[in-house]
């Protein structure tokens, strides 16, 4: 459905209705805008029960921790004045029929789009203590899901397709936390997404949905690998679906040319996972999520420097020396991005029974370029490995002449183009 300009006024009404009423499920507040002072990343309200009685439960996250407090309907007016106040750019109401996603731009404008859902059976709160709700959930019906064979006509996981299922929401809510951290949907303009390695186009097609049709954020995608047969089957795909705003290439990574905000890469295999941190750096994405696969490059020719009995026996069995060249190399990628200006953080993108791939490095846009300790802590790794890692080479000459004149006295300095 079309998105409504609101006034401040109406906003308040629409929001305090649709929390006071029995209908209401869940409202998400996110992304405080610039210059509006905030001491909180996220807000959450759900209704629960406590000891049969029904309350409001407002969760407080700063980015560290998450505050609960509980409110009788009747006391929600004042705090729920106070998120208000502090605008939002993005604000999620669920209902028991409806999904109310209301967007305030960086000049103030408050935009609010409604989409109708199956009703629900229960009008009942959930209780205290409940399954954690999904981006995608399961049992409703998805036409996009649906479309992909994840799901059947009425909203259930196919039993072959769980893993993938799973790993799709799991991105979904990595993608979401980060979110919450820029300002990216407050831009008054889409949001340009790069795909690297698209394969089958599963997240593709799952994050344009999710921002567009469930965050209310405007987003076009452009998704790239270099198998001509799934770029076809994609690009047919989109046509049957008549998604608007996502785009395929067959070609490398290396080769794309479009600047995007998010750069996403879901098992990219190898060397690949390098082109596509380079790629973002150089279109100076906002945020990155890559979840890196099967590191060979730096296994083939790890030679640690550092010979010591402990050294040995890790490079004397192969699954040992391959964990650890898997370990080194999204280590040297972290410290690569935080070196370019990029907050960092390495974390499980899975359980690993869904994927034996489950790291993903998180980058936000926004630290310290050219930081010491990163150049440091990078360097140190390169000595004890005795080579450049491949990322450093993607990076190409800016990266490269950070490290000469952070460390322009040292020898021991290996460049690529001294590489043996």
């Amino acid at each position: 459905m079309k998105s409504v300009q609101l006034q401040a006024d109406s906003l308040r009404t629409l929001a305090l209705e649709a929390v006071s009423g029995r209908d209401f499920r869940k409202a998400t507040f996110s992304g405080a805008q610039r210059g509006t002072p905030s001491p909180w990343i996220r807000v959450s309200l759900r209704p629960i029960k406590i000891r049969g009685e029904r309350v409001l439960q407002f969760s407080y996250f700063d980015g560290r921790k998450t505050f609960t407090k509980n409110y009788q309907p009747a006391e929600s007016a004042e705090p729920l004045a106070e998120l208000l106040e502090i605008r939002f750019a993005t604000i999620h109401i669920s209902l028991r029929d409806e999904e109310v996603d209301i967007r305030t731009t960086k000049k103030g404008k408050i935009f609010a789009r409604r989409n109708s859902l199956q009703a629900s059976e229960s009008n009942d709160p959930q209780p205290h203590n409940r399954v954690k709700d999904l981006p995608l959930p399961e049992g409703q019906a998805n036409a996009l899901l649906e479309a992909m064979g994840i799901v059947t006509s009425a909203g259930n996981v196919r039993p072959t397709m769980r893993a993938k299922y799973t790993q799709i929401n799991e991105f979904l809510k990595h993608l979401k936390h980060v979110l919450d951290e820029t300002d990216i949907a407050s831009l008054d303009r889409p949001v340009e997404i790069l795909d690297c390695g698209c394969g089958a186009s599963y997240l593709t097609l799952a994050v344009h949905y999710y921002l567009n049709e469930r965050l209310a954020i405007q987003a076009r995608i452009l998704g790239v690998d270099v198998n001509e047969e799934v770029i076809r089957k994609s690009t047919t795909r989109v046509e049957h679906l008549g998604s608007a705003g996502i785009r395929f290439q067959c070609g490398p990574i290396a080769a794309v040319e479009d600047k995007a905000d998010i750069v996403i890469a879901l098992h990219a295999c190898d060397t690949a996972t390098d082109d596509a941190l380079a790629r973002a750096v150089r279109s100076e994405a906002r945020l990155i999520l890559s979840v890196p696969c099967c590191h060979h490059a730096l296994n083939r020719d790890l030679r640690a420097r550092d010979q010591s009995t402990m050294i040995r026996s890790l490079l004397r069995h192969g699954i040992l020396r391959e964990r650890m060249a898997d370990l080194l190399t999204d280590a040297f990628r972290a410290e690569a991005l935080r070196i370019m200006g990029y907050k960092v953080d390495v974390v499980e993108f899975v359980s690993p029974e869904h994927t034996a791939r489950n790291l993903m490095i998180r980058a936000v846009k926004g630290g310290n370029r050219g930081d010491g300790a990163a150049v440091r802590s990078y360097l140190e790794m390169r000595r004890f490995c005795g080579k450049a890692p491949v990322i450093e080479t993607a990076l190409g000459e800016e990266f490269q002449q950070i490290l000469r004149l952070a460390h322009a006295d040292e020898a021991s300095v290996i460049l690529p183009s001294e590489r043996p």
